[in-house]
């Protein structure tokens, strides 16, 4: 039975499609208050028609050979393209003109105005890469069927550029050398089962990673010009240390590396080719997210997470000294990248009320400007929400951190419902930041909560394998205490909680509704996964080298399908019995659309509202405009029918 998503018969579904488009206007009934006026309900399409903006890089080069502009893709058109933005803020200029697939930018040619670029078909994560002629024409360097592709970096004359492809067995990535002159390669290293990190600017040297386990890993280099190829194991040790290689220093003398063997907190340390000897680089009390320098090594940049924000330090190398830049807009720094000369800076800045915008920086003059405006002008960025960083103790007294939204207008006079968010992963983080889709929901009365269960990254090692092999159990507790949180916030509705979360986060949305059934009052699982013995026996071929940590964080199938059965909420949908919206693409190749098909099918059998939203030209995630907004709606709707008390 199928009804339309506003009604209220028990036990329906519905299919919507890409052609339902999202809502238009600004609804007539005010939000809420905030600095005494009222602030107007926009739609889901007002909120997505903030444009969204990337850089070329960091491998690539952002920068054309002459400055003047920067590679970058934007879903201004509804899909993902790549245009050229002009660095004296002239209007970017198309190079892509897709109206299906979506297109990033990779690099410009390090000698001439060629770019290369990626895509997929429809989500499916089966990467190409093309190359755009300056005459306008395309070409793909990968072709084939049932592979994966993708750029590892140039050459340090800038003659030959460097990929890696699935293309010999659809499952190890092997490196190819590319001439820039015909597009005639030659097999660089046939890879036996290790994850490319990155290669030197000189083209000698090769960084593998080798995952063990969730908690153990090595890094090996490949010398590319001795007679073997066999790769050297350079991170000897004992016990869990977590290894991995993040970049070479432009001089291909060392290796930059993350390493947790010496705290809670990833730090990162070099590794001297010639010597073998190691010493630390970036250091913090939190973990250190990257470390990139600029196109000629004078300055290097790290980015520190902390407390799911992120600070940046740019340090000149000759002085060691920090380098100040000139006034942002507050908000995180993001993708910087460096002209071919070292004179321009460009990045992101991004906070939870401004989306990622491009800014230029002139470092010799120390002037910026800001080249795009991404928010879409009919909404008032005061009407947007900002959040704070919170903890709550879960079950077991354990610190849980969040970050916490109030929409306006929320107090003790007018409690508002409110959602548990869970993140992605299942070791990923809720971080501050934009988010139409956080916005929207909170623009419509909706409070949010995202919780950062134990499990999640950027709190320490310990904290980040508390839920190995435990999945479904504590830190599912860990999203229920989220509610009871909730609750005690004299501005929130507590009768009127539902939990919301995509990947992983769905599947502790399902996982909640199914073990914990009295928890939430409504969830919404955004391609979760809902059977671990399957989806654990169906991983992506190209995740092969991956797998053996994948299992031993999640389980072997092998020899833990009870345990996979028991914390899979599909073997337990019968305990379903509140209101349920699933939302999934078609072509994921991570959660297969038949999780969700077999969950819808069961919760509908318990007679209990059930709502199916499924995309047929996406993947895990939403790429293209439309779609984004449909399921923004749809998410809207469905909490108003269920969650928010009738007027």
């Amino acid at each position: 039975m199928y009804r339309p998503i506003t009604g209220l018969i028990a036990g329906a579904t519905l299919v919507l499609t890409a052609a339902c488009g999202g809502g238009t206007g600004t609804d007539s009934a005010p939000a809420a208050e905030s600095g005494g006026k009222p602030v107007p309900r926009y739609s889901a399409a007002q909120f997505f028609e903030t444009t969204s903006y990337g850089l070329a890089g960091p491998a690539g080069l952002a920068f054309s050979v002459d400055g003047s502009r920067i590679l970058i893709h934007s879903d201004e058109s509804g899909v993902f393209n790549v245009y050229a933005l002009p660095v004296d803020g002239g209007d970017a200029v198309s190079l892509t003109a897709s109206d299906d697939n979506a297109m990033f930018a990779v690099s410009w040619f390090p000698l001439d105005d060629r770019i290369l670029y990626t895509y997929d078909q429809g989500g499916n994560e089966l990467n190409h890469v093309l190359v755009r002629e300056e005459d306008g024409s395309h070409r793909d360097l990968t072709p084939g069927e049932g592979l994966k592709a993708a750029f590892v970096g140039w050459s340090e004359d800038g003659r030959h550029f460097y990929l890696r492809t699935t293309e010999r067995n659809q499952q190890n990535f092997d490196l190819y050398r590319y001439s820039t002159e015909d597009y005639s390669r030659e097999l660089v290293f046939e890879n036996p089962g290790f994850q490319l990190s990155g290669i030197s600017r000189d083209g000698r040297w090769l960084a593998l990673n080798k995952p063990r386990t969730s908690a153990d890993s090595d890094i090996y280099i490949v010398d590319l010009a001795a007679d073997s190829l066999e790769p050297e194991l350079i991170t000897a040790h004992e016990g869990n240390i977590a290894y991995g290689a993040v970049t070479f220093t432009p001089d291909s003398k060392a290796l930059v590396y993350s390493t947790n063997e010496y705290g809670e907190f990833g730090q990162h340390w070099t590794y001297d080719l010639a010597t073998g000897e190691k010493a630390a680089l970036v250091t913090a009390d939190w973990d250190v997210m990257y470390t990139l320098y600029s196109s000629t090594g004078r300055f290097r940049a790290s980015g520190i997470n902390a407390d799911a924000r992120t600070e940046v330090v740019i340090t000149d190398t000759e002085s060691g000294e920090a380098v100040g830049l000139p006034a942002l807009p507050p908000g995180d720094l993001n993708s910087l990248r460096t002209s071919r000369d070292d004179r321009q800076l460009a990045l992101i800045v991004n906070s939870d009320v401004s989306p990622s915008d491009i800014h230029v920086i002139d470092l010799e003059a120390g002037t910026s400007r800001q080249l795009t405006d991404a928010l879409n002008p009919g909404i008032d960025r005061r009407h947007l929400v900002e959040s704070e960083i919170v903890r709550y103790e879960s079950f077991d007294g354990l610190e849980i951190p969040a970050v916490l939204y109030k929409p306006h207008g929320a107090s003790a006079a007018n409690p508002v419902p409110a959602l548990v968010w869970v993140h992605g992963g299942p070791g990923g983080q809720s971080r501050t930041g934009y988010s139409a889709m956080r916005q929207h929901l909170l623009n419509h009365g909706y409070a949010i909560l995202a919780a950062n269960n134990r499990g999640s990254s950027g709190y320490g090692k310990t904290f980040f394998h508390m839920d190995d092999k435990r999945h479904g159990e504590e830190d599912l507790q860990d999203i229920v205490y989220g509610r009871e949180y909730l609750q005690s916030l004299d501005w929130v509705d507590g009768e009127r909680i539902g939990v919301i979360g995509g990947s992983y986060g769905g599947y502790m949305v399902a996982a909640a509704l199914a073990f914990e059934p009295e928890a939430f009052d409504v969830g919404i699982n955004i391609f979760g996964v809902t059977n671990w013995v399957r989806t654990l026996k169906s991983i992506p071929p190209w995740w092969e080298a991956f797998k053996e940590a994948l299992y031993d964080e999640m389980g072997d199938p092998a020899t833990d399908e009870e345990r996979h059965r028991r914390i899979s909420p599909l073997f337990h949908a019968d305990n379903i019995v509140k209101p349920l919206l699933v939302v999934q693409g078609a072509n994921d190749p991570r959660v297969l659309k038949v999780e969700s098909d077999e969950l819808v099918a069961a919760v509908q059998a318990n007679e209990v509202p059930v709502e199916y939203v499924v995309f047929p030209d996406e993947g895990h995630g939403f790429r293209k405009r439309e779609n984004r907004i449909t399921a923004s709606e749809a998410y809207v709707r469905f909490l108003d029918v269920y969650l928010k008390p009738e007027s």
